[in-house]
């Protein structure tokens, strides 16, 4: 399966993205990090702000590859399309964000209490390493979407 394929499917549109997009999406990622950080909220809260930054650099991934999510599972198709992007090896980082993905969902809707701070702490850290994954791809495959 490929990004193609999934376009083919009306999973993925084409989109025309620009630096100044990849530059305020990460923006966003640096915003919720800082705030995921910054305690003083419940942990759901922590949570799914650290869990928002996750979701836009998988959306600059798919922005810089010319697409975004099409309608309909449009949180599920941008964290799958992880590993079409980085490759295979990167499954385990998919079914990570798509678990997280769930548990933001039953704290945004369902209950509260369902998230610790320990998974606050895990998340935040997969968080910056993959901030720091986007930035290197980025580097490597699209330089034109970076600012100097």
């Amino acid at each position: 399966m490929s990004l193609k394929n999934w376009a083919e499917y009306g999973w993925l549109k084409s989109h025309n993205t620009s630096s100044q997009e990849i530059a305020d999406l990460m923006a966003i990622v640096d915003r919720d990090i800082a705030d995921a950080k910054s305690g003083g909220i419940s942990t759901d809260w922590q949570f799914g702000i650290a869990y928002n930054a996750a979701l836009k650099l998988c959306t600059i991934l798919l922005a810089a590859e010319g697409y975004r999510s099409g309608q309909g599972l449009q949180h599920y198709r941008t964290i799958q399309a992880l590993p079409l992007i980085l490759g295979p090896e990167r499954s385990g980082d998919s079914d990570y964000l798509d678990a997280c993905r769930v548990k933001r969902n039953t704290v945004e809707y369902d209950r509260i209490g369902a998230t610790s701070e320990g998974e606050v702490a895990e998340l935040l850290e997969f968080v910056i390493e993959f901030r720091a994954t986007v930035l290197e791809w980025l580097k490597t495959k699209h330089t034109e979407l970076l600012r100097s």
